[in-house]
């Protein structure tokens, strides 16, 4: 088992866990810089729509995660701030994303669509590096595996699935797998396919939450909501909403167009 402590500062333990969350959210701004310098926005809005969205999608994480295990926090709620342990919400902190980053572009009068589909990549990017994270806790995994199974996995990643005498599904590397190919899709329809604004960011509403439906099944740390996953509830949400946006966004585009040639 890989010690979830990396080192530490006198007093202080850092974890690992933190180590790679910090680094999805650094990489993250650094791509989405990158992305709206080529697409003629102010690479300085994301450095300071960052400032809100981070904070608040590591709270949002945090809080939609403590509200479903709410039995286990509420004696404990020291506990319920100690992040490091694990127990962030990927739909959670997607809430707590969102709401800093509409917050921050109405503030300003920035177009959202627009700011959306330049985000998106370092988004579903971030997500898959973070899954890491789960690995070192050894967290987010599914249902007991044979050993002649999970030899076909790297030596590092069935050492680690080995918990308490028993070998398990690797789910965290399937969504993370399914989070990098998701990636480059939203790269290629961002710099080749892009038609109009908002297909970048619905698309990954839509793809994100195909791979997550399935991988969730598998899972046997689930959120619940009564005798259904959440996550599987959410993901399916998000499928048909993602879907009907980008119909909506298409034909916006289109009428656009129309209006402007008859003009």
């Amino acid at each position: 088992m890989i010690d979830p402590v990396a080192f530490t500062l006198g007093p202080i333990q850092v974890h690992w866990y933190g180590i790679i969350m910090t680094s999805a959210f650094v990489i993250g701004v650094l791509l989405a810089e990158r992305h709206a310098k080529k697409f003629g926005i102010d690479p300085e809005h994301i450095l300071n729509m960052a400032m809100y969205i981070i904070p608040l999608a590591i709270v949002g994480a945090r809080a939609y995660y403590v509200i479903f295990e709410w039995d286990h926090y509420r004696h404990n709620l020291a506990e319920a701030l100690a992040i490091w342990h694990g127990g962030l919400a990927i739909h959670g902190g997607l809430i707590g994303g969102f709401l800093g980053g509409l917050w921050y572009v109405r503030r300003y009068n920035l177009p959202f669509l627009s700011f959306g589909d330049i985000l998106m990549p370092s988004v579903i990017l971030g997500q898959a590096i973070g899954r890491w994270g789960n690995f070192i806790n050894q967290e987010a995994h599914g249902g007991e595996v044979s050993e002649e199974f999970i030899n076909h996995f790297p030596a590092f990643i069935k050492r680690q699935m080995f918990i308490d005498g028993h070998f398990y599904h690797p789910t965290f590397l399937y969504e993370s797998l399914w989070d990098l190919c998701v990636f480059f899709i939203l790269l290629a329809i961002l710099h080749r396919f892009r038609k109009f604004d908002g297909q970048v960011l619905f698309s990954y509403m839509v793809l994100y939450s195909i791979g997550r439906f399935f991988i969730e099944g598998m899972r046997t740390d689930s959120l619940m909501l009564g005798p259904l996953r959440a996550a599987q509830l959410v993901s399916l949400t998000l499928i048909a909403a993602g879907s009907g946006l980008l119909i909506w966004a298409w034909r916006r585009n289109k009428q656009q167009i129309g209006n402007q040639t008859s003009a």
